[in-house]
């Protein structure tokens, strides 16, 4: 735009008279089949780029992460500390860690033979998802599956394939929030337990007015390092994924 202004104020200048191009946005009919499949794998791609982020979240172990995560960080007591920022960043780390094995299976069987034009969109996105569901399937309960069949009055599926991936996000959904929350459950007791022991000594010595919190607070971080908490939580975190 710099340039096309600047040439205009030289022409102007020289006395010449100034040519302005014209820029012509116009929609036609493909003249081809050919430009159709393109022009409809662009857009598909580009919807699949626009969802990329809730996907990330849905079909992947990101959701079970970042609530054990914050659970942590809210037993602890700490506050802002470590950042939010630093919690999802260190999700999407192991995330990227634990789906790595799935998204190459997907990229192996899906992408790799449609980028060589072997098969088609749809047959690339059936062979792609499948690991994905397979992943899904083995971390979602049973019963949260059969709920969502049973919302929809669907019949009982007989394998893998069977399962709509509609039928199966949800499901899988909530089987990590009962998860997460089972785990949080779990990180939160030791944590619960020295708050109790420094408030009840505080009571003891008539100290009421100070909170217990404070007092604790340094007793649980120090705990927390000497027993390598990060590495405890984040090794049984990733061998609880099936």
């Amino acid at each position: 735009m710099l340039l096309m202004v600047f040439a205009f104020g030289i022409a102007i200048a020289l006395g010449a008279e100034p040519t302005i191009p014209t820029i012509n946005l116009s929609l036609s009919a493909p003249s081809s089949p050919k430009q159709l499949v393109t022009t409809l794998n662009i857009v598909v791609i580009l919807t699949f780029l626009v969802l990329a982020p809730s996907l990330v979240l849905v079909m992947t172990s990101f959701t079970r992460l970042i609530i054990v995560f914050s659970f942590l960080r809210t037993a602890l007591g700490t506050q802002q500390s470590p950042p939010t920022q630093i919690l999802i960043s260190l999700a999407l780390v192991l995330t990227f860690f634990i789906m790595e094995p799935v998204a190459k299976q997907g990229y192996e069987a899906g992408i790799k033979p449609y980028m060589e034009n072997k098969i088609g969109y749809d047959i690339a996105f059936q062979r792609g998802i499948k690991p994905f569901k397979d992943f899904m399937m083995k971390n979602t309960r049973e019963k949260d599956l059969a709920l969502f069949f049973r919302i929809r009055n669907l019949p009982n599926p007989q394998s893998v394939d069977d399962v709509p991936l509609s039928v199966l996000l949800p499901a899988f959904m909530i089987s990590e929030l009962k998860t997460a929350f089972q785990i949080g459950f779990l990180l939160y007791l030791p944590f619960l337990v020295i708050d109790m022991v420094v408030s009840s000594i505080l009571m003891a010595m008539g100290m009421m007015m100070l909170p217990p919190v404070m007092i604790s607070l340094p007793f649980k971080i120090l705990i927390f390092v000497l027993v390598d908490g990060f590495n405890l939580l984040i090794g049984n975190l990733v061998a609880s994924f099936k």
